[in-house]
């Protein structure tokens, strides 16, 4: 039985209810989703806090992935940031007191990406260049420039959490 791997997300045709604009973004969303779940899949836990050379361990790199989508998705909808939103920031990077597994961020993941693609097939197309503040300081962007960082700021994490959990392995 062969297992052909499929092509990336982006060469698989648009997707359905999915406005034109805003199909690279739900592709780069999900297609870091798909590389995700196969590299962090029987990861050891007893790596997931573990730093190479100083730099962010696999934990924070699972928990940014998953918090950032949160906040700069929330931005998007001219929303301020809630306090449990908050408090996953203030955690960033931190095992916590209670034990959180692989499997959870894994998951936390991929709820935040399921969210992340109903807000964008929600999203009307006329409000994409509209203003949005970032931030405490309200700095300046707009809603597709939200919606395409946080596409792009996915990607950069996911590679980075790429080489890292490569590295740990190799130890």
């Amino acid at each position: 039985m062969s297992t052909q791997k499929l092509p990336e997300v982006w060469l698989r045709g648009p997707l359905d209810d999915m406005s034109a604009l805003l199909q690279p973004v739900a592709h780069a969303l999900l297609q870091a989703r798909e590389e995700l779940n196969e590299l962090m899949a029987d990861f050891p836990e007893k790596l997931l806090w573990q730093k190479l050379a100083g730099m962010a361990s696999p934990g924070f790199h699972l928990q940014h992935l998953t918090g950032v989508l949160s906040r700069l998705f929330t931005y998007a909808k001219r929303e301020g940031l809630s306090a449990a939103q908050l408090n996953y920031l203030a955690a960033e990077g931190k095992p916590g007191e209670r034990e959180i597994t692989v499997v959870d961020l894994i998951k936390a993941f991929n709820i935040q990406v399921d969210n992340a693609i109903d807000q964008l097939k929600a999203t009307d197309e006329t409000i994409l260049t509209e203003w949005r503040g970032v931030g405490r300081g309200q700095l300046p962007s707009t809603v597709i420039g939200l919606y395409t960082h946080s596409a792009e700021h996915t990607m950069r994490h996911l590679g980075q959490l790429l080489v890292t959990v490569k590295v740990l392995k190799q130890q």
